[in-house]
């Protein structure tokens, strides 16, 4: 009458229990220089991508208008030089490469080349290859520009003028370089990449799982 509460004999299996543990490590994050939120951003993600080139597009077809006083200029060598800056590209080129580097680093530089105190030649400088020279008062005095290892000093005139325009995007922390757009969504869009490499994987798979477990 009491085999009731009597317990079953444990079940025997063939199999061994298994146990599964993943070892993946942490998350491994990009760089965050500009070299790095090129290659991950713009060279990479196509919504990275569309976002600078539209920005930039849009901002460099903007025309130039001169006025002296109320007066419209139409022609003038100012216009002339927005116009063809130099040899290599036109206005609208220049200054679309130069809105770009602006939202993919947070920073573009623009050089005036000068000629007997005339401006000549406009050129587009690639952020990841200037640095600020700050002088004793903390205030921008020169630019280093370096290509290969040779620094090339971009320094003030003898009349005083920089012919360097260095334009910034906000950054709350940096007194000299601007906070890049692809920097703040960095994490967003090294996501959007590992899972378009993941779902490249899977098709290149044809959707195969790469493994079973049976129990």
């Amino acid at each position: 009458m009491f085999d009731f509460f009597r317990k079953a004999p444990p079940e025997q299996k063939g199999g061994a229990p298994l146990i599964a543990l993943s070892l993946q490590g942490r998350t491994r994050w990009g760089g965050r220089d500009t070299a790095s939120l090129a290659r991950m951003g713009v060279m990479t993600n196509t919504i990275a991508y569309a976002c600078v080139r539209k920005i930039a597009g849009a901002a460099a077809s903007v025309p130039w208008l001169l006025y002296d006083g109320e007066q419209e200029l139409e022609s003038h060598p100012l216009l002339t030089l927005l116009a063809r800056p130099n040899g290599c590209e036109d206005g609208a080129g220049l200054f679309e490469r130069w809105h770009a580097f602006l939202q993919t680093a947070g920073n573009a530089y623009l050089e005036c080349v000068t000629l007997d105190g005339v401006p000549r030649e406009l050129h587009v400088l690639r952020p990841d290859r200037m640095a600020v020279v700050a002088g004793p008062r903390g205030w921008p005095v020169a630019y280093d520009y370096t290509v290969d290892g040779q620094a090339t000093r971009i320094a003030r005139e003898a009349s005083g003028f920089l012919p360097v325009l260095h334009a910034t995007l906000f950054h709350p922390l940096d007194d000299y370089y601007g906070l890049s757009p692809l920097e703040v969504a960095g994490t967003a869009i090294e996501v959007h990449n590992a899972g378009a490499a993941w779902t490249k994987a899977l098709l290149d798979n044809a959707a195969r799982p790469s493994g079973a477990l049976i129990y």
